[in-house]
Order: structure tokens, then sequence, then C-alpha cells
């Protein structure tokens, strides 16, 4: 009897709080399920990284959508993976391109689902929030990419140097996942408020 008195205390808590402030209630749902999505991100990045590493896809150029100059005049692009591995001097090349598009379309997936069902509890239409989520996750991503030619290179110099090529690429390969995300976090909430109608 007192267990089921101190479950219905819990969830009572929840739910008047929920009531009262349903903006943070659902913003905190929104965090906690977007932290648990990066910490899946920042684990699988590095794994797909280094299965893509045996392949030739290091060694395969992907530099494109050209938006200006370096400040030492070389081409800035949008999505800028020079061929070679990263410990070589190289930008990582078709793999780091792949392993970082892979693991956020998996960890986007899985978003989508739990943000719709758990956070905003959305009866809104799966294709029509699909093909908008999906739209609104490239603009991110490109925005993400270019921003991401910013400061890739020098996190991995740095960690690099500091703790030596492989666990410094190991913790650069986090760090650089864990800016995506952030970026990612705060762009996204107001958008899918917008794509998830609450019922």
């Amino acid at each position: 009897m007192e267990k089921k008195q101190v479950t219905a205390g819990n969830t009572g808590i929840w739910g008047r709080f929920k009531t009262n402030h349903p903006a943070i209630a659902q913003f905190i749902v929104f965090f906690i399920i977007s932290n648990g999505v990066t910490v899946l991100q920042m684990v699988m990045m590095p794994v797909i990284k280094y299965l893509f590493s045996f392949t030739s896809l290091v060694s395969t150029s992907f530099q494109i959508l050209p938006i200006g100059h370096n400040l030492d005049g070389s081409v800035y692009y949008v999505f800028d993976y020079a061929a070679g591995s990263i410990g070589s001097g190289g930008g990582g090349g078709l793999a780091y391109f792949l392993a970082v598009e892979i693991t956020l379309l998996i960890a986007q997936i899985i978003n989508f689902f739990l943000q719709r069902n758990v956070t905003f509890k959305s009866d809104t239409s799966i294709g029509k929030a699909a093909v908008w989520y999906f739209i609104a996750w490239l603009i991110i991503s490109v925005g993400a990419a270019a921003l991401q030619g910013l400061y890739k290179a020098p996190v991995y110099d740095f960690f690099m140097n500091l703790m030596g090529e492989g666990a410094g690429m190991t913790v650069a390969d986090i760090i650089t996942m864990l800016i995506n995300c952030v970026i990612s976090f705060w762009v996204f909430f107001p958008i899918l408020k917008i794509i998830f109608k609450e019922k």
C-alpha cells in the first residue's frame, strides 16, 4: 500500500510540473533524449570511422561546395574531406565523410521517432513530419559541415599533439561529433515544435 502511494506521488509531481510548466517539461524531455542520442553518436562515429579506415575510401577525396578561401589562400569547401588519413595530414577522405553522415543518419532516425512520440506526443502524419524533419536536418548538416572547416583541423592537431595519434584522434572524433550535436540541439528544438504539433 505504501509503495503505491510513493509511486503515485512521484507520478503526481511530474504530472503537476508538466501541467504548470509544459514548455519547460517538454524541453527537459527533449534535452534527455538528445543527450542519449549524442552519447550514441559519440560511440558510433569513431567505430564506423575505424572500420572505414581499412578501405580505399580514405584515399578518395571528398571536397565539394567551394564558398571562398582560407587565410592561406586555399579553397574553403563546405564539405572538406581531403584524401589521406588525418594522422598523415589528410582530411580523412570519403571514409571520414561517410562515418559522420552514417552516424548522423542513424541517430536522427532514432531521434525523430523518440522526439515525435515521447517529447512532443505528436499525431501529425509521419510522412509529412519526416519530410520536414529531413529538410531541417539537411540544412543543419550543411551549416554544421561549413562550420566544421573552422575547427576540425585545429581540434585534431591539438589532441594528437597532446595525447599521441591514436588516443588524440579518438578524443578529437568525440569532440567534433559533440560540437556537431550541440549545434543540432539548439537549432532543432524550435523547429521540432513546429514539425511535431502536439495531440
